[in-house]
């Protein structure tokens, strides 16, 4: 089969690569389409991020829907001519986290598409990929398989909701609208957010948001003032999603948000330098969320019903042979919010 391996920054390949042998309790799901997240373009464009790099070809790709092939002799649940979508969280369930129900801190996590373990975890662009059952969940009736490869990034945004707790008549400030914080001002107004409001630096990226039916996007590079009128009696927002991974983002975050206030902090951007004291004085709650579990059935749940509708997001679909050309399009927030490939 072919795949779209990674071998440097930049340099990216259509290349062959065996199908692993089907196990008795695996699935095989021809890939039928796949979402480029940010991650990948960290390795598309730096080789990696942080102290993450790569140290041998990967196969990229993590967020995919498809159809079933065949499955495993001891597969209960799945059945050929399914159509899937797949969970690149592949859990030891056994470490104490996963006891505890916490199979996103798993010790031992097998995550598709990641450089952090050598050998590398290969990824899911690829022509067919054998995942365990576990990980392959059908999508609902009626839900196309464009949005159902849409389940890993809206399970991240329903995990970050979660996490925040009740949100129901809250004020929300989202910075950062890129899919994830599009998602997650998607996510919180289905929780019940009274008023959402999104920020940027690009408008292109703000234009997404404002098709989703936010209250308010704000240009901060254009509109830097507009912060001055939330910091009034200390702060205006209940909770604020943090989805940029920028330090100045998050400062400008602890000044908007009132006393006894929620900081959910999504974004990876590096090590912070932030004003603890006001954290402190405003009785602030810095909470951290990260990747997901259950929610990625949640998120076929949601779409299936047409409780959150994703498709505003898919910016644009290419063949997965014009990778380059499709990742370079994903790279310019200018034009797209989320390029998805058709294998």
């Amino acid at each position: 089969m072919r795949a779209i391996v990674a071998h440097a920054a930049k340099d990216i390949r259509i290349e062959e690569t065996p199908s692993p042998t089907l196990g008795p309790q695996d699935v095989r799901v021809r890939v039928a389409f796949g979402g480029i997240c940010g991650s990948d373009l960290h390795y598309f464009n730096h080789g990696g991020f942080g102290a993450v790099r790569l140290k041998e070809p990967m196969i990229l790709g993590h967020e995919i829907s498809g159809v079933v092939e065949a499955v495993g002799a001891q597969a209960q649940r799945i059945k050929v001519g399914d159509r899937v979508a797949v969970s690149p969280s592949v859990p030891c369930n056994h470490c104490r986290y996963c006891l505890e129900g916490r199979q996103n801190q798993c010790l031992d996590m097998r995550f598709y598409g990641s450089a952090m373990r050598f050998p590398h975890v290969q990824g899911a662009f690829r022509e067919t990929i054998v995942c365990l059952e576990s990980q392959t969940h059908v999508a609902p009736e009626g839900l196309s398989l464009p949005e159902a490869a849409m389940a890993e990034p809206l399970a991240v945004a329903l995990h970050a909701t979660r996490r925040a707790g009740s949100l129901m008549d809250k004020r929300a400030l989202v910075s950062g609208s890129g899919p994830i914080g599009v998602l997650c001002a998607i996510a919180a107004r289905r929780a019940g957010a009274a008023e959402v409001i999104v920020t940027d630096i690009a408008d292109g990226a703000l234009a997404f948001a404002a098709r989703i039916g936010v209250d308010r996007t704000v240009n901060i590079a254009r509109e830097p003032t507009a912060f001055d009128a939330w910091k009034t009696d200390k702060g205006y927002f209940d909770v604020l999603f943090e989805a940029s991974g920028a330090e100045a983002a998050l400062r400008n975050g602890i000044e908007v948000v009132r006393p006894g206030g929620l900081l959910m902090q999504l974004g990876l951007g590096g090590d912070m330098t932030i004003p603890i004291n006001l954290i402190t004085a405003k009785e602030l709650e810095l909470r951290g969320t990260f990747r997901f579990h259950e929610e990625f059935a949640l998120a076929l749940e949601y779409m299936g019903k047409g409780l959150i509708d994703v498709k505003p997001l898919i910016s644009a679909t290419a063949p997965f042979t014009e990778a380059r050309a499709a990742f370079e399009l994903a790279t310019d927030r200018s034009r797209s919010m989320k390029v998805q490939l058709a294998f």
